[in-house]
């Protein structure tokens, strides 16, 4: 509770902290618009592929035309990592744009704030592990639910809980698994022509509805927080904040999990379509296991919500404000050289679902599209599988036919036309996990 004491003191020696932003989309435009509130705080740099859509978005946050005109706009990465800079965060979320602008900030010595979640997913352990070899922080974006989930996870450890579950709220039917960017307006209760005059990116959008984007944030908090993946992946529970002791509890305890110590989404909606009563569509959540009787008296004493057994209670946040709360991952990096959660290990992979019969000489189209949707599995799982990551699945052509709801492995696909250095990047990493790969011990399960 003293960064902004630390950015006080760090701003009137002389030596405020200077960021360069990669992405000025909606996250880049959250953190942009906090900027100019903030003494000590300047972002000298962004990087965008459309430098005037990023001066647009910065006139569109309030940034004055002073303000503006001192600032470096331009495509290219490589100046994210110029002399002054502290902190470089990457917004672009493309997974091998993100896994190469992560390696070149470790590489210049600038700590690497990763709002892309999708490169953090594909490669994250190992970039993690090459960061504290540099002497650098690698974190996740605090305002995120991933990060929020984590610093929820280390509280209840830290305070001395059993953590049971921990993850986030979200709206999901099993049906939307298989929407496409086609159909995706009508769940969001909007017309196509209203989507396209507010610049809404229906692929985008679609990941957020198909699963992929949940399961990709839940495979990120298992990596930073040893937390265990479903074997078959999310459940999506219907669940309201009240009734989390009772149904995130283990299967033999009369709830949904395994077993103790998962992540797992609930979702706002009755799977009739009625909407959960106090739901946490928009929130992040930890289930606790009292570890002795008196803590589970306090739980009932001081008004916590519990189980029958009064020995399960949770902890939640019900909103997350994004990109708007990023300096808390800016100023932990730079002034306590602390992550806000990065991943420790790898435990959950994101693999690519299809979402119809897909037939040999296609091109898969990525998260949120017409193709394939990302399934969250334990890593172990994926790499006996074979099973191709979703943040590989783009413009990649199948050599064989795929049935519906099977997974896609890397036999099925044309690897010569991908990304040669993003492959071998990922690669590595799952050779290292095949080692037994464990840049630092996690905490055991549960625990």
């Amino acid at each position: 509770m003293n960064l902004h004491a630390l950015l006080q003191a760090r701003n009137a020696s002389g030596k405020p902290v200077r960021v360069a932003l990669i992405g000025a989309g909606k996250f880049g435009s959250m953190f942009l618009a906090q900027v100019p509130h903030v003494a000590g705080l300047e972002v000298p740099v962004i990087i965008d592929l459309d430098p005037e859509r990023a001066r647009d978005a910065c006139r569109t946050v309030g940034w004055s035309a002073e303000l503006i005109a001192r600032t470096n706009f331009s495509p290219d990465g490589s100046k994210a990592t110029g002399d002054g800079v502290d902190v470089v965060v990457e917004a672009t979320g493309n997974p091998a744009a993100g896994i190469r602008h992560a390696r070149a900030a470790i590489k210049a010595g600038k700590h690497i704030v990763m709002v892309n979640v999708e490169a953090d997913v594909l490669a994250g352990p190992l970039l993690a592990e090459e960061a504290r070899k540099a002497g650098v922080v690698y974190s996740l974006a605090y305002g995120d639910q991933p990060a929020l989930t984590a610093e929820l996870v280390d509280w209840a450890r830290a305070t001395g809980f059993h953590v049971v579950a921990a993850g986030k709220g979200t709206k999901y039917l099993p049906a939307y698994h298989d929407v496409t960017p086609d159909g995706v307006w009508q769940h969001y209760g909007l017309t196509a022509g209203e989507a396209q005059s507010a610049g809404m990116n229906p692929q985008m959008f679609n990941s957020f509805l198909d699963g992929t984007k949940s399961a990709i944030e839940m495979a990120a908090i298992a990596n930073a927080t040893g937390l265990d993946v479903p074997t078959d992946g999310l459940l999506f529970p219907p669940c309201g904040v009240d009734d989390l002791p009772h149904i995130l509890r283990p299967r033999d305890r009369g709830g949904v999990l395994e077993r103790s110590g998962m992540v797992e989404v609930v979702s706002s909606l009755e799977r009739d379509g009625r909407p959960v009563f106090r739901d946490l569509r928009w929130g992040v959540y930890v289930v606790l296991e009292a570890p002795n009787d008196y803590a589970a008296d306090c739980f009932r004493q001081y008004g916590l919500k519990t189980d029958a057994s009064g020995r399960y209670a949770a902890m939640y946040k019900p909103y997350h404000l994004i990109g708007l709360e990023l300096n808390v991952s800016v100023l932990s990096a730079a002034l306590r050289r602390e992550p806000t959660g990065q991943p420790l290990g790898f435990r959950g992979d994101v693999v690519a679902v299809a979402k119809k019969d897909l037939r040999a000489g296609e091109m898969l189209d990525g998260e949120g599209g017409y193709t394939v949707w990302g399934k969250v599995i334990p890593a172990r799982t994926s790499l006996q599988l074979g099973a191709l990551p979703i943040g590989l699945a783009h413009r990649v052509k199948l050599k064989d036919d795929v049935a519906h709801g099977a997974v896609v492995r890397w036999g099925d696909v044309d690897v010569d036309n991908m990304d040669g250095d993003i492959v071998a990047t990922r690669k590595g990493m799952e050779m290292a996990f095949a080692r037994g790969f464990t840049p630092e011990p996690h905490p055991s399960r549960g625990q």
